[in-house]
């Protein structure tokens, strides 16, 4: 318990090491996410939830309001983080999602919140 905790109540700049999908099934997506988006814990939430997935890669807020990140694994998990991102977290709403294909990145193995 203490253990969850600890990393319930990390910053959000800290890493969460992930084991990688299998590179030869894994793919990488640019999303970017308007809305009210920030300052409402889309980033941590996003986080959370794409390491729950076992997915690698980064998340960030833009100047323009909007978020964008880099998420890397199976077609089918990331299609599953999409939809969690579509719902939020209670405290967002997601006006507009899109995506785009990107080279994967080989021996990733954590999900950040950069800056």
């Amino acid at each position: 318990m203490k253990d969850f905790f600890k990393q319930l109540f990390k910053s959000s700049a800290d890493e969460i090491e992930i084991e990688p999908v299998d590179i030869e099934n894994a793919v990488r997506k640019k999303i970017t996410v308007s809305g009210r988006v920030q300052g409402v814990g889309f980033r941590f939430f996003t986080k959370t939830e794409a390491a729950k997935l076992h997915l690698t890669g980064w998340v960030k807020n833009l100047s323009n309001g909007a978020v964008t990140m880099e998420v890397q694994g199976a077609v089918e998990t990331i299609e599953e983080l999409v939809e969690i991102l579509k719902r939020g977290n209670g405290f967002s709403k997601v006006t507009n999602l899109e995506m785009q294909d990107l080279s994967v990145v080989a021996e990733e193995k954590t999900f950040a919140i950069t800056y």
